[in-house]
């Protein structure tokens, strides 16, 4: 191991005179504890260092020791269901049995690859498995265990071609930095389903795929993530708190623990994964949180699994970068971040992928970060370079925070890449109008803006009957479609197939409306029908697959509105 010798200490950076060969990115131990670091910067005979944990204590004169590998994380079937720090180390007592039970899915004499199922791990809520390592190539089983195992000990043996053998353990190390590899991806065209109608109807994200939430302080950002987390249909939670306030972070450690996961009624956090780094926590460390969290999300992609990540938030992360970068003495860039605060985003993004895995089967990794732009500024620097990385863009506003309208998101300061490859999905889900009714309620929420401009200056009884009509279709919306009670039972997720009817529903409130405007019905007379109000609640009243109800919901509604202005012609 090649040596060096602190020359100075400025925070979470250490200088050193090296006496030994180092590499850029390679892992170091400094001082007499031992303390995590990694090599950022070589100049001749000296070393820059940032450290990861508490550099107090400090001084120079204390020994550096290369590691002779990058910054690593060991991955395996520990992870599942506890929570770590910023470099996967766990961050409470380990209650979670001592050894796995193994049932190998190849026998001695196979030939295997790279990224092949090499042993099935049984679980509680999820089964897991052994993969060959992704470097490896390929070669014959030598040797194969079944029984139970500690995660340390070895449980098969691999023969390479040159007539070396490779020992696989129940976990193996991965660089943080080093996207694994992957057969090829595969296109955007399936939905991560969240539940929340404002995104999957408006503004949907694919498997795979990236998006961000930004927002000011109380707009809703964790509560958000944390119900993506509960209602996706992902099947691994990947959270990754970095840098948010110790208080937010331990709401967050109180509460996945209690959630019950609606798929097996079992805790959601038997197949969640927590990496957890509060701002009080070493700075370095908060900046490493990110890969680490990405690098794990790849591993149970590997696996067949489709993931999703939420990370709390980048905008803590670049805060992170900028700190370390002030250390380093580097030019400040916007804001003071450093000039390479966009290539950090992209490398962090691009890892977002739905795959065929090196094993030939389908994983996906869907990457979610909340940004907290100061006094929600969306044009600040971290949330404008997200904005050119994700295809999903879910814009909290303060206003509707503060009007209790649950999610809070701003449907046009909004945006989704994903929703046009997507809408033969919606078709196989037996919606082949999505991508019209999707357009009409965006471009009836645009009118909403403009009229309701008008309407201040004029007054609403002042503009035409078509316009005021246009400001109640609106309203419907907001209430009956996209506010959504996270405390209702019935409404606090919503299937696909319920959406596809309660936009049916929608749909054909607009046009009978207007039929009824165009023979002289008002406005108002609309407003106070009984079955208006039904509609509006529509979403909490009537539950997920009972289709007749939607169904009787319209027609009573074609009467109602129907029968307006009819009576008196037949008086006549």
């Amino acid at each position: 191991m090649s040596k060096a010798t602190i020359t100075s200490v400025a925070g979470p950076v250490i200088r050193a005179r090296r006496d030994g060969p180092f590499s850029l990115g390679e892992a170091v131990r400094v001082g007499r504890d031992a303390l995590l670091g990694e090599i950022v910067r070589l100049s001749g005979d000296d070393l820059t260092a940032q450290v990861y944990e508490d550099t107090t204590g400090l001084a120079p004169g204390g020994p550096v020791e290369g590691m002779g590998a990058p910054l690593s994380v060991q991955l395996g079937p520990h992870l599942l269901g506890h929570i770590f720090d910023g470099l996967l180390r766990p961050l409470r007592p380990d209650d979670a049995p001592e050894t796995y039970e193994m049932e190998p899915l190849v026998s001695a004499g196979d030939r295997v690859r790279g990224g092949q199922r090499l042993a099935r791990v049984a679980g509680p809520a999820k089964e897991q498995f052994i993969l060959v390592p992704a470097d490896l190539r390929e070669g014959e089983v030598v040797s194969v265990e079944q029984g139970s195992f500690a995660k340390e000990d070895i449980i098969a043996r691999i023969e390479l071609p040159d007539g070396a053998t490779r020992d696989i353990a129940v976990t193996h190390a991965w660089p943080v930095r080093r996207p694994r590899p992957v057969a090829r991806r595969l296109p955007p065209d399936t939905m991560m389903v969240t539940g929340q109608r404002i995104l999957d109807s408006l503004f949907p994200v694919a498997r795979g795929g990236r998006a961000a939430i930004p927002g000011g302080f109380g707009t809703g950002k964790t509560v958000l993530q944390e119900t993506l987390a509960k209602w996706s249909d992902a099947d691994v939670i990947v959270y990754v708190g970095c840098g948010e306030r110790g208080n937010e972070m331990a709401e967050v450690l109180h509460e996945f623990p209690e959630l019950e996961d609606p798929r097996t009624g079992r805790p959601l956090m038997e197949r969640t994964v927590i990496v957890a780094n509060t701002s009080n926590m070493p700075v370095a460390a908060r900046e490493a949180s990110i890969y680490t969290g990405v690098t794990v999300g790849e591993y149970f992609r590997d696996q067949g699994f489709n993931v999703a990540l939420m990370a709390d938030s980048t905008s803590r992360w670049a805060e992170a970068l900028r700190e370390v970068s002030a250390r380093l003495g580097e030019l400040p860039s916007e804001s003071g971040y450093p000039a390479y605060l966009s290539s950090r985003m992209s490398e962090f993004y691009e890892r977002a992928a739905r795959v065929e895995t090196l094993g030939g089967a389908e994983g996906s990794l869907t990457l979610i970060g909340a940004v907290s732009p100061p006094a929600g500024d969306f044009s600040e620097p971290v949330t404008s370079h997200t904005k050119r990385y994700v295809r999903s863009f879910w814009g909290l506003d303060r206003g509707r925070a503060q009007a209790r309208f649950y999610p809070a998101i701003h449907p046009l300061q909004s945006y989704s890449e994903d929703a046009d490859g997507l809408a033969g999905w919606w078709t196989e889900h037996g919606n082949p109008n999505w991508r019209q009714q999707r357009a009409r309620i965006l471009d009836l929420l645009e009118a909403q803006a403009e009229l309701e401009r008008m309407a201040r200056i004029v007054g609403r009884d002042a503009m035409p009957q078509a316009q005021q009509l246009t400001l109640l279709c609106a309203s419907l919306v907001d209430d009956a479609f996209l506010r959504q009670s996270a405390f209702s039972v019935t409404d606090r997720t919503c299937s696909p197939e319920k959406q596809t009817a309660m936009l049916g529903v929608l749909m054909r409130f607009f046009d009978v409306a207007e039929a009824a405007v165009a023979r002289g019905v008002e406005v108002q007379s609309i407003a106070e029908v009984p079955v208006f109000r039904r509609i509006s609640r529509m979403g909490e009243e009537i539950p997920a697959g009972d289709p007749e109800a939607f169904s009787a919901l319209t027609e009573q509604m074609e009467n109602a509105i129907g029968d307006l202005g009819r009576e008196g012609r037949d008086d006549v």
